[in-house]
């Protein structure tokens, strides 16, 4: 699995919105997500307008607007997130169990190539549908919280 610019930015905004979330109605602004994740604006609309088609995330319009978790943030997992933006989590589709496509090798069940990248795909399911956006916060958090190491050069 390979994350595309759209995955990783999807993956950004719904960092803040976690981060941010509330279990009130209050929404965080575009702008303040767009911002705070170096993400441009038109695309960041067009990415929560596909999260919100996929009722990860919810808006409210008008002034006081903006975008909220559509439920909390340990409910939301990274593979639900992943597989609506991006698709298979599989590296070829011969392994995908959502997005099966034929291969073209000429026995599927001895294919060596299949085998391996099946395990792969069951490595990279395990971690994506264990780790849910609230724990990505709380990584986040932690990850703030290190000092920044600056590398040392002894000659």
């Amino acid at each position: 699995m390979k994350l595309s610019t759209r995955g990783e930015y999807a993956l950004r905004a719904l960092l803040v919105l976690g981060r941010d979330y509330q279990e009130d109605d209050s929404v965080v602004r575009i702008q303040e997500i767009s911002e705070q994740q170096n993400i441009p604006k038109r695309f960041l609309e067009q990415i929560l307008n596909d999260l919100k088609s996929a009722r990860v995330v919810e808006s409210k319009r008008g002034v006081a607007g903006g975008y909220r978790l559509s439920r909390p943030p340990e409910k939301i997992t990274l593979a639900e997130v992943i597989r609506h933006v991006e698709g298979a989590l599989a590296p070829v589709s011969c392994v995908s169990e959502r997005f099966y496509e034929k291969c073209s090798c000429p026995d599927e069940a001895r294919c060596a190539i299949r085998s391996v990248m099946k395990e792969a795909r069951d490595a990279v399911v395990q971690v994506v549908e264990r780790v849910t956006v609230a724990e990505m916060c709380e990584r986040a958090r932690q990850l703030a919280e290190k000092p920044v190491c600056g590398l040392d050069f002894i000659i």
